[in-house]
């Protein structure tokens, strides 16, 4: 039995393994040390319940977003 994804979730993974790799550019990490720390201080929550507004904007203000939010929650960097 074949699975797909609906084009929502499609959209979502799409965007979400976009954003990541660029919010570790812009803040000079890998990927793996970007997911851990979106994960420890709240972005990867943020990301997922928002992806779909965070999509509408630059990854410029996608990631500085995400970068907010992470300070909100005690990040550092």
């Amino acid at each position: 039995m074949e699975s797909r994804l609906d084009k929502e979730t499609s959209d979502k993974v799409s965007f979400i393994t976009y954003i990541v790799p660029e919010f570790a550019a812009a803040y000079k990490m890998n990927v793996q040390s970007a997911f851990f720390y979106l994960k420890k201080y709240g972005g990867w929550d943020y990301l997922n319940e928002c992806w779909w507004a965070l999509h509408t904007d630059s990854a410029d203000y996608a990631t500085r977003d995400l970068y907010e939010v992470c300070l909100e929650n005690g990040g550092l960097r």
